[in-house]
Protein backbone atom coordinates (compact mmCIF):
# COMPACT_ATOMS: atom_id res chain seq x y z
CA UNK A 1 0.00 0.00 0.00
CA UNK A 2 1.32 3.46 -0.85
CA UNK A 3 1.70 5.99 2.08
CA UNK A 4 -1.76 7.89 3.00
CA UNK A 5 -1.22 11.75 2.20
CA UNK A 6 -4.86 12.43 1.95
CA UNK A 7 -7.06 12.06 5.36
CA UNK A 8 -9.22 8.49 4.26
CA UNK A 9 -12.35 10.05 5.74
CA UNK A 10 -12.81 13.86 4.39
CA UNK A 11 -10.56 13.55 1.84
CA UNK A 12 -8.69 16.13 2.49
CA UNK A 13 -4.31 16.63 1.45
CA UNK A 14 -1.87 16.38 3.92
CA UNK A 15 -2.78 13.82 6.21
CA UNK A 16 -1.29 10.31 6.86
CA UNK A 17 -3.88 9.82 9.02
CA UNK A 18 -7.19 10.94 10.10
CA UNK A 19 -7.54 14.52 9.43
CA UNK A 20 -8.44 16.42 13.18
CA UNK A 21 -12.33 16.95 11.53
CA UNK A 22 -13.08 13.03 10.91
CA UNK A 23 -11.24 12.47 14.33
CA UNK A 24 -13.98 14.58 16.07
CA UNK A 25 -16.79 13.74 13.60
CA UNK A 26 -16.25 10.04 13.44
CA UNK A 27 -14.21 9.10 16.41
CA UNK A 28 -15.65 11.76 19.08
CA UNK A 29 -12.19 13.20 19.21
CA UNK A 30 -10.00 9.83 19.72
CA UNK A 31 -7.00 9.02 17.84
CA UNK A 32 -7.57 6.01 15.53
CA UNK A 33 -5.40 3.97 13.44
CA UNK A 34 -6.86 3.49 10.08
CA UNK A 35 -5.27 -0.13 9.99
CA UNK A 36 -7.08 -2.89 10.56
CA UNK A 37 -5.56 -5.86 12.46
CA UNK A 38 -7.66 -8.16 9.70
CA UNK A 39 -6.64 -9.70 6.42
CA UNK A 40 -9.19 -9.20 3.75
CA UNK A 41 -12.01 -11.32 4.63
CA UNK A 42 -11.97 -13.21 1.44
CA UNK A 43 -8.67 -14.35 2.24
CA UNK A 44 -8.28 -18.12 1.41
CA UNK A 45 -5.35 -18.21 3.72
CA UNK A 46 -6.68 -16.93 6.92
CA UNK A 47 -9.74 -19.16 7.71
CA UNK A 48 -9.45 -18.10 11.31
CA UNK A 49 -10.16 -14.43 10.29
CA UNK A 50 -13.20 -15.55 8.12
CA UNK A 51 -14.31 -17.48 11.00
CA UNK A 52 -14.19 -14.84 13.24
CA UNK A 53 -16.16 -12.27 10.62
CA UNK A 54 -18.84 -15.08 10.65
CA UNK A 55 -19.35 -15.01 14.51
CA UNK A 56 -19.52 -11.35 14.31
CA UNK A 57 -22.10 -11.09 11.04
CA UNK A 58 -24.52 -13.64 13.00
CA UNK A 59 -24.31 -10.75 15.90
CA UNK A 60 -25.45 -7.77 13.55
CA UNK A 61 -29.01 -6.87 13.14
CA UNK A 62 -28.53 -5.12 9.39
CA UNK A 63 -30.31 -5.97 6.26
CA UNK A 64 -28.74 -5.78 2.97
CA UNK A 65 -27.39 -8.00 0.83
CA UNK A 66 -23.87 -6.73 0.92
CA UNK A 67 -21.93 -8.46 3.83
CA UNK A 68 -21.88 -5.72 7.32
CA UNK A 69 -19.51 -6.27 10.43
CA UNK A 70 -20.04 -4.82 13.70
CA UNK A 71 -17.12 -2.65 15.63
CA UNK A 72 -15.93 -1.07 18.22
CA UNK A 73 -12.54 1.16 19.26
CA UNK A 74 -10.23 -0.49 21.06
CA UNK A 75 -7.05 0.51 22.28
CA UNK A 76 -6.65 3.09 19.26
CA UNK A 77 -8.05 0.57 16.73
CA UNK A 78 -11.26 0.09 15.12
CA UNK A 79 -11.59 -3.48 16.38
CA UNK A 80 -14.83 -6.70 15.45
CA UNK A 81 -17.17 -6.82 18.44
CA UNK A 82 -17.33 -9.68 21.12
CA UNK A 83 -20.23 -11.19 22.26
CA UNK A 84 -22.04 -8.65 24.61
CA UNK A 85 -20.66 -5.88 22.80
CA UNK A 86 -22.80 -3.20 21.58
CA UNK A 87 -20.85 -1.66 18.18
CA UNK A 88 -20.65 1.95 17.24
CA UNK A 89 -19.50 1.44 13.89
CA UNK A 90 -20.33 -0.54 10.54
CA UNK A 91 -17.41 -1.93 8.43
CA UNK A 92 -18.17 -2.51 5.06
CA UNK A 93 -15.52 -4.26 2.51
CA UNK A 94 -15.80 -4.73 -0.91
CA UNK A 95 -18.52 -6.09 -2.59
CA UNK A 96 -18.64 -9.42 -3.03
CA UNK A 97 -19.54 -9.40 -6.63
CA UNK A 98 -19.64 -6.51 -9.78
CA UNK A 99 -17.22 -5.12 -11.72
CA UNK A 100 -14.54 -2.82 -9.57
CA UNK A 101 -15.77 -4.62 -6.33
CA UNK A 102 -12.32 -3.49 -4.98
CA UNK A 103 -12.98 -0.08 -5.22
CA UNK A 104 -16.70 -0.03 -3.94
CA UNK A 105 -15.45 1.38 -0.48
CA UNK A 106 -13.70 4.51 -2.19
CA UNK A 107 -16.92 4.99 -4.11
CA UNK A 108 -19.32 4.87 -1.38
CA UNK A 109 -16.77 7.47 1.06
CA UNK A 110 -16.14 9.66 -2.14
CA UNK A 111 -20.48 10.01 -2.24
CA UNK A 112 -20.86 10.39 1.09
CA UNK A 113 -18.06 12.95 1.67
CA UNK A 114 -19.63 15.10 -1.93
CA UNK A 115 -23.20 14.91 -0.01
CA UNK A 116 -22.16 16.25 2.97
CA UNK A 117 -19.35 18.61 1.99
CA UNK A 118 -20.32 19.97 -1.23
CA UNK A 119 -24.72 19.88 -0.87
CA UNK A 120 -25.06 20.08 2.64
CA UNK A 121 -26.85 16.58 2.87
CA UNK A 122 -26.54 15.53 6.36
CA UNK A 123 -24.43 11.84 6.18
CA UNK A 124 -23.58 9.96 8.62
CA UNK A 125 -19.88 9.55 9.85
CA UNK A 126 -17.76 8.02 7.50
CA UNK A 127 -14.05 6.70 6.51
CA UNK A 128 -11.90 4.00 4.81
CA UNK A 129 -9.84 1.91 6.79
CA UNK A 130 -7.46 -0.70 5.72
CA UNK A 131 -7.08 -4.36 5.80
CA UNK A 132 -3.32 -6.14 6.13
CA UNK A 133 -1.83 -5.53 2.49
CA UNK A 134 -3.82 -1.99 1.90
CA UNK A 135 -7.12 -3.34 0.67
CA UNK A 136 -9.40 -0.56 1.65
CA UNK A 137 -13.18 -1.04 3.73
CA UNK A 138 -15.87 1.56 4.04
CA UNK A 139 -16.44 2.60 7.46
CA UNK A 140 -19.32 4.31 9.07
CA UNK A 141 -20.41 5.61 12.41
CA UNK A 142 -23.87 4.22 13.27
CA UNK A 143 -25.94 7.24 14.20
CA UNK A 144 -29.12 5.03 15.86
CA UNK A 145 -26.09 4.43 19.22
CA UNK A 146 -26.26 6.74 21.69
CA UNK A 147 -22.50 7.04 23.57
CA UNK A 148 -23.40 5.12 26.07
CA UNK A 149 -24.41 2.22 23.62
CA UNK A 150 -28.37 2.60 24.42
CA UNK A 151 -29.88 2.68 21.08
CA UNK A 152 -32.37 5.34 19.48
CA UNK A 153 -35.25 3.58 17.62
CA UNK A 154 -34.98 3.75 13.93
CA UNK A 155 -37.64 2.44 11.32
CA UNK A 156 -37.00 2.40 7.90
CA UNK A 157 -39.43 3.37 4.98
CA UNK A 158 -40.33 -0.38 4.38
CA UNK A 159 -41.24 -0.03 8.18
CA UNK A 160 -43.19 2.48 8.23
CA UNK A 161 -45.07 1.51 4.84
CA UNK A 162 -46.01 -2.23 6.59
CA UNK A 163 -43.95 -3.75 3.82
CA UNK A 164 -42.05 -7.47 4.57
CA UNK A 165 -40.93 -9.78 2.67
CA UNK A 166 -44.06 -12.17 4.29
CA UNK A 167 -46.55 -9.70 2.81
CA UNK A 168 -45.08 -8.09 -0.30
CA UNK A 169 -42.47 -10.24 -1.19
CA UNK A 170 -38.24 -10.49 -1.60
CA UNK A 171 -38.31 -7.34 -4.10
CA UNK A 172 -40.62 -5.63 -1.74
CA UNK A 173 -38.22 -2.82 -0.98
CA UNK A 174 -38.33 -1.87 -4.37
CA UNK A 175 -41.76 -2.72 -5.70
CA UNK A 176 -44.27 -1.18 -4.14
CA UNK A 177 -43.82 2.72 -3.77
CA UNK A 178 -42.94 5.80 -5.78
CA UNK A 179 -40.37 8.70 -4.49
CA UNK A 180 -43.50 10.61 -3.53
CA UNK A 181 -45.60 8.26 -1.87
CA UNK A 182 -42.60 8.27 0.47
CA UNK A 183 -43.22 11.81 1.10
CA UNK A 184 -46.64 10.71 2.27
CA UNK A 185 -44.80 8.62 4.75
CA UNK A 186 -42.93 11.88 5.97
CA UNK A 187 -45.95 14.20 6.20
CA UNK A 188 -48.03 11.16 8.24
CA UNK A 189 -44.92 10.48 10.28
CA UNK A 190 -43.08 13.40 11.22
CA UNK A 191 -44.15 16.42 13.14
CA UNK A 192 -41.67 18.80 11.14
CA UNK A 193 -42.12 17.52 7.80
CA UNK A 194 -42.13 20.84 5.88
CA UNK A 195 -38.15 20.44 7.13
CA UNK A 196 -37.97 16.81 6.37
CA UNK A 197 -39.57 17.29 2.93
CA UNK A 198 -36.80 19.50 2.10
CA UNK A 199 -34.20 16.81 2.88
CA UNK A 200 -35.81 14.09 1.49
CA UNK A 201 -36.22 16.60 -2.13
CA UNK A 202 -32.54 17.07 -2.11
CA UNK A 203 -31.47 13.77 -1.50
CA UNK A 204 -33.60 12.23 -4.54
CA UNK A 205 -32.11 14.60 -6.54
CA UNK A 206 -28.67 13.99 -5.36
CA UNK A 207 -29.38 10.15 -5.74
CA UNK A 208 -30.37 10.86 -9.14
CA UNK A 209 -27.39 13.20 -9.47
CA UNK A 210 -24.90 10.96 -8.62
CA UNK A 211 -25.83 7.89 -10.23
CA UNK A 212 -27.15 5.84 -7.18
CA UNK A 213 -30.04 3.46 -8.67
CA UNK A 214 -30.24 1.04 -5.28
CA UNK A 215 -32.02 4.29 -2.84
CA UNK A 216 -34.79 2.03 -2.32
CA UNK A 217 -36.83 1.72 0.85
CA UNK A 218 -34.62 0.38 3.54
CA UNK A 219 -32.26 3.22 2.67
CA UNK A 220 -34.38 5.90 3.87
CA UNK A 221 -35.13 5.72 7.62
CA UNK A 222 -36.70 8.10 10.18
CA UNK A 223 -34.44 8.42 13.95
CA UNK A 224 -35.95 9.00 17.10
CA UNK A 225 -35.12 12.59 18.85
CA UNK A 226 -34.15 13.26 21.90
CA UNK A 227 -37.41 14.70 22.96
CA UNK A 228 -39.56 11.59 21.52
CA UNK A 229 -40.06 12.86 18.37
CA UNK A 230 -39.06 11.46 14.69
CA UNK A 231 -36.59 13.02 11.72
CA UNK A 232 -35.24 11.77 9.33
CA UNK A 233 -32.01 9.83 9.82
CA UNK A 234 -28.84 11.15 8.07
CA UNK A 235 -28.14 9.79 4.61
CA UNK A 236 -26.03 6.61 4.52
CA UNK A 237 -25.72 3.48 1.48
CA UNK A 238 -25.14 6.69 -0.81
CA UNK A 239 -23.03 5.32 -3.82
CA UNK A 240 -22.60 5.65 -7.56
CA UNK A 241 -24.27 2.12 -8.44
CA UNK A 242 -22.98 2.28 -12.39
CA UNK A 243 -19.66 2.32 -11.47
CA UNK A 244 -20.41 -1.73 -10.90
CA UNK A 245 -23.82 -1.93 -12.10
CA UNK A 246 -26.31 -1.18 -15.16
CA UNK A 247 -28.99 -0.27 -13.09
CA UNK A 248 -32.10 2.20 -13.96
CA UNK A 249 -32.31 5.78 -12.97
CA UNK A 250 -34.59 5.10 -9.64
CA UNK A 251 -34.45 1.92 -7.67
CA UNK A 252 -38.19 2.01 -6.92
CA UNK A 253 -40.09 0.24 -9.99
CA UNK A 254 -42.54 2.61 -10.05
CA UNK A 255 -40.39 5.76 -10.36
CA UNK A 256 -40.84 9.17 -9.17
CA UNK A 257 -44.39 10.22 -9.42
CA UNK A 258 -47.62 8.41 -8.76
CA UNK A 259 -48.84 8.75 -12.52
CA UNK A 260 -46.07 7.15 -13.72
CA UNK A 261 -46.63 4.14 -12.08
CA UNK A 262 -45.77 2.06 -14.93
CA UNK A 263 -43.17 3.39 -16.35
CA UNK A 264 -39.45 3.24 -15.48
CA UNK A 265 -38.56 6.97 -15.63
CA UNK A 266 -36.65 6.73 -18.97
CA UNK A 267 -33.62 9.41 -19.07
CA UNK A 268 -35.58 11.83 -21.54
CA UNK A 269 -38.97 12.49 -18.45
CA UNK A 270 -36.93 13.40 -15.69
CA UNK A 271 -35.05 16.46 -16.15
CA UNK A 272 -35.92 20.01 -13.50
CA UNK A 273 -39.71 20.29 -15.34
CA UNK A 274 -40.08 16.81 -13.95
CA UNK A 275 -38.18 17.69 -10.06
CA UNK A 276 -40.33 20.58 -10.38
CA UNK A 277 -43.46 18.53 -9.90
CA UNK A 278 -41.73 16.38 -7.81
CA UNK A 279 -41.24 19.00 -5.22
CA UNK A 280 -44.99 20.19 -6.08
CA UNK A 281 -46.26 17.11 -4.83
CA UNK A 282 -44.33 17.26 -1.52
CA UNK A 283 -45.58 20.19 -1.08
CA UNK A 284 -42.58 22.68 -1.26
CA UNK A 285 -42.98 26.36 -2.64
CA UNK A 286 -42.49 26.89 -5.74
CA UNK A 287 -39.33 29.34 -5.01
CA UNK A 288 -37.86 26.48 -2.55
CA UNK A 289 -37.59 23.98 -5.22
CA UNK A 290 -35.93 26.43 -8.00
CA UNK A 291 -33.56 27.33 -5.15
CA UNK A 292 -32.62 23.58 -5.11
CA UNK A 293 -32.40 22.80 -8.21
CA UNK A 294 -30.00 25.90 -8.99
CA UNK A 295 -27.93 24.73 -5.94
CA UNK A 296 -28.27 21.40 -7.60
CA UNK A 297 -26.91 22.43 -11.20
CA UNK A 298 -24.24 24.72 -9.81
CA UNK A 299 -20.69 24.13 -10.82
CA UNK A 300 -18.12 23.39 -7.68
CA UNK A 301 -14.57 23.23 -7.59
CA UNK A 302 -14.93 21.57 -4.58
CA UNK A 303 -16.83 18.68 -5.87
CA UNK A 304 -14.00 18.55 -8.75
CA UNK A 305 -11.61 18.34 -5.36
CA UNK A 306 -13.02 15.47 -3.58
CA UNK A 307 -13.30 13.20 -7.06
CA UNK A 308 -9.49 13.97 -7.57
CA UNK A 309 -8.71 12.92 -3.86
CA UNK A 310 -10.96 9.95 -3.86
CA UNK A 311 -9.19 6.20 -3.36
CA UNK A 312 -10.71 5.38 -6.53
CA UNK A 313 -8.56 4.75 -9.84
CA UNK A 314 -7.60 7.51 -12.32
CA UNK A 315 -10.26 5.87 -14.52
CA UNK A 316 -12.78 5.58 -12.65
CA UNK A 317 -12.57 9.02 -11.10
CA UNK A 318 -12.92 10.25 -14.47
CA UNK A 319 -15.80 7.88 -14.97
CA UNK A 320 -17.19 9.42 -12.01
CA UNK A 321 -17.20 13.26 -13.40
CA UNK A 322 -18.22 12.35 -16.33
CA UNK A 323 -21.54 10.58 -14.91
CA UNK A 324 -21.95 13.19 -12.66
CA UNK A 325 -21.56 16.12 -15.40
CA UNK A 326 -23.85 14.03 -17.57
CA UNK A 327 -26.45 13.66 -15.38
CA UNK A 328 -26.24 17.53 -14.63
CA UNK A 329 -25.85 19.22 -18.29
CA UNK A 330 -28.07 16.55 -20.06
CA UNK A 331 -30.46 16.09 -17.51
CA UNK A 332 -31.54 18.39 -14.32
CA UNK A 333 -30.57 21.58 -16.48
CA UNK A 334 -33.40 21.09 -19.20
CA UNK A 335 -36.39 23.08 -18.42
CA UNK A 336 -34.89 25.26 -16.02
Amino acid sequence: MNPITICPSTLAEGYDSYSPIAIKHLFDGRQVSPFLDYTPIDDDNNSAAQEEFLHNQERISLSGVQPKYSMIVRNGKLALTQKGEQGHYILKPKLSDFRNRIYSSANENLTMQIASQVFGIETAANGLCFFKGGEPAYITKRFDVKPDGTKRRKEDFASLAGLTTQNGGKNYKYEYLTYEECGELIRRYLPAWKVETLKFFDLIIFNFLICNGDAHLKNFSVLETESGDFRLSPAYDLINTKLHVDDRIFALDKGLLKDNAAESMPYGMTNSTTFREFGKRLGLPDKTIRRELDKFCTSYPLLDTLIANSYLSDELKENYRNMYLGRRDSYLKIGL
